[in-house]
């Protein structure tokens, strides 16, 4: 099985387009392109029971941000504010960069 390369990276605002937390906004904490999944910051949040297995780890019920479908989420350009697909350009530099679908402007600093 060959890992898909993501439009979308750790950093990026992105919003939700399905599943219980519809609509909301959160930055990306993490790309996991094995599994298809990002893990957006304060998106799908769920609680695991645990004990401390060793000295100073918590034990009680801990919050955490579960990983969600790279195709549920979408990019918030951040010229424009508005979810948008992305499309890549070439550089005179000869560097690919991301633009915003919408406004045309790019992405990467």
């Amino acid at each position: 099985m060959s890992v898909r390369r993501f439009r979308i990276r750790r950093g990026d605002t992105v919003q939700v387009l399905q599943g219980r937390d519809i609509g909301r906004r959160g930055v990306v904490e993490r790309v996991v392109p094995e599994a298809g999944r990002v893990v957006v910051e304060g998106v799908n949040v769920r609680k695991r029971h645990a004990r401390p297995r060793a000295i100073g780890q918590p034990a009680g019920i801990i919050d955490f941000n579960a990983p969600l479908d790279v195709s549920n989420v979408m990019l918030v350009c951040p010229v424009c504010g508005q979810p948008t697909r992305v499309g890549y350009t070439i550089g005179d530099d000869g560097v690919k960069r991301r633009i915003c679908r919408k406004c045309n402007e790019q992405i990467d600093e």
